[in-house]
């Protein structure tokens, strides 16, 4: 859990306002609810408040306590403004906000002070819903059978609230401190969350039960925040772009570049969007299954003893893993594959088709069960005593991973009249970003060649957009604007995206004068 930290980035005013209001008169004798909202409308600019029955029981009591100066937790709606919580001015309970990227395999929790629009506190922990299916297929199929989805909104509500009070915990606050909570999450998660039906989303023509969700109070979905808080659960665009895309092209201010730029998350999918504060441009394909946990036996996402980076000499052919935390190896992530990929390619031990080189390879290369392995790490030095190997059909697998990936970046910019060569910034985000050594992804032709200070890591960009949305009203407004300014380019039917993506496949390309810095491989 981290210490409080300041969110600079927050635009304009947050969520937390404090009203001194004229007391009642004989002259004046507006009911309490009107005279609070009156002040509401007023601060937000809109037409309408509402305010919850139970609220209303309060509120006499409150504003009489306080003697008419209250500190209220704000938000709004397509309605209009919403009054969440109102207490006396001068009270010292802190008003919090939790923010929440709904990973399938990983969720990370922010809990954050409204008000002061700090970080208190963060964690995260795996999707409960694994245990039911480790992929958004397996756990589609399961919502289908009697009960399937109540039991999946059940397990990720408990999963929440489990890691909600241990927020809560260690910053001593009680749960019902938390007024506030935007969840961004892929499509699937996000109606996973809500209880909706997610039977089309997978089945042609591919439609989502809603892609704009209502604004939900805590009670109504079991979390076990105030009852009355407010959960915001981030738009999408499709069946394959969800709120924690548009999440992070608040993160990345995308919308509001005059430059073109493009942001790319991996994770289920590669999912990109190009494009400035006067258009936006978004697509996603299956780029990412590979490099998150499936390219291999040994694969893994990022976690302690995880191999995430790889050196070979190219005269010796000697292996200089890194792990994290510096542990005995137990597995390789993402940016790992990438590097190792790479290396093997810029020592010669596979050929531009990713094929490996028995010739160079030496007695690293076994045959087991008919196919091709190559040992990373022998069973003396694994974790678990046993060797760590990457077959031929691990690094196949790889190889249209990162074609889908490439074809994907060219098909998107080549549309608005642009080349990947030419883009000014390239935000990456996710843990993809965050470890990906881009000179790697550029040796195997998985991202363009631009010089890497054009490359911008931003790490969980999901939970970014949604802490600014708790913390900034500028950027919550913001989200509904962005939703409707992109244009969604289907990769399905899109014959150009399948022969860019067939001569993607090989090492770093086809056209290799697309890849200048990358030099041939060693023979």
């Amino acid at each position: 859990m981290k210490a409080a930290v300041g969110l600079d980035h927050a635009q304009g005013p947050g969520w937390v306002a404090r009203f001194q209001l004229t007391p009642p008169s004989l002259q004046d004798n507006s009911a309490d609810a009107d005279r609070l909202c009156r002040a509401v409308r007023r601060e937000l600019g809109v037409d309408h408040c509402q305010v919850d029955l139970a609220l209303l029981k309060q509120l006499p009591g409150i504003l009489r306590e306080g003697g008419y100066a209250v500190r209220c937790v704000l938000f709004r709606d397509a309605g209009g403004g919403l009054l969440v919580h109102a207490a006396p001015d001068g009270t010292d309970a802190l008003a919090a906000g939790l923010a929440v990227d709904l990973g399938t395999t990983r969720v990370v929790m922010r809990l954050v002070d409204l008000e002061q629009r700090q970080v208190l506190a963060e964690t995260s922990f795996d999707n409960p819903q694994a245990t039911v299916g480790p992929d958004i297929l397996a756990r589609i199929h399961y919502a289908e059978q009697p009960g399937g989805l109540a039991h999946l909104q059940q397990l990720i509500v408990d999963g929440i609230n489990q890691h909600l009070d241990g927020l809560c915990r260690s910053c001593r606050l009680p749960t019902d401190a938390v007024h506030l909570l935007t969840v961004a999450g892929n499509t699937a998660m996000s109606h996973l969350l809500a209880g909706l039906p997610v039977r089309c989303i997978i089945r042609e023509p591919y439609i989502p039960a809603a892609n704009r969700f209502p604004l939900m109070t805590a009670a109504q979905l079991g979390i076990g925040a105030n009852p009355g808080a407010r959960v915001m659960l981030f738009p999408g665009v499709g069946s394959y772009f969800g709120g924690d895309l548009i999440a992070g092209i608040l993160q990345t201010g995308l919308h509001r570049r005059a430059e073109t730029a493009l942001l790319v998350d991996v994770g289920t999918n590669a999912e990109v969007v190009l494009g400035n504060r006067e258009w936006l441009m978004a697509c996603a394909g299956a780029a990412g299954p590979a490099l998150e946990g499936g390219v291999s036996r040994m694969g893994t996402t990022a976690a302690p003893g995880v191999i995430d980076r790889v050196r070979i000499d190219p005269e010796t052919r000697t292996f200089d893993l890194h792990t994290i935390e510096d542990l005995p190896p137990r597995g390789i992530c993402g940016s790992g594959v990438i590097d190792l990929a790479a290396q093997l390619y810029l020592a010669g031990m596979i050929d531009i088709r990713g094929k490996l080189r028995p010739e160079t390879c030496g007695d690293r290369l076994q045959t087991i069960e008919g196919a091709a392995h190559l040992t990373i790490v022998p069973a003396e030095v694994a974790a678990g005593g046993e060797p760590l190997r990457i077959s031929q059909a691990d690094l196949d697998s790889l190889m249209r991973s990162k074609a889908a990936m490439y074809a994907i970046l060219e098909t998107i910019t080549t549309g608005m009249g642009l080349t990947p060569e030419t883009l000014p910034a390239f935000f990456v985000a996710g843990t993809f970003g965050s470890f990906i050594d881009p000179q790697s992804a550029i040796a195997i032709g998985m991202l363009p060649d631009l010089p890497l200070e054009r490359f911008h890591p931003m790490g969980n960009t999901s939970l970014g957009g949604a802490t600014l949305a708790l913390v900034s009203r500028e950027a919550a407004t913001a989200v509904d604007a962005i939703r409707d300014g992109i244009t969604y380019m289907e990769l399905n039917v899109n014959q150009t995206f399948m022969n860019r993506f067939s001569a993607a496949k090989f090492i770093p390309h086809t056209d290799t004068s697309r890849f200048p810095s990358v030099p041939p491989p060693r023979r």
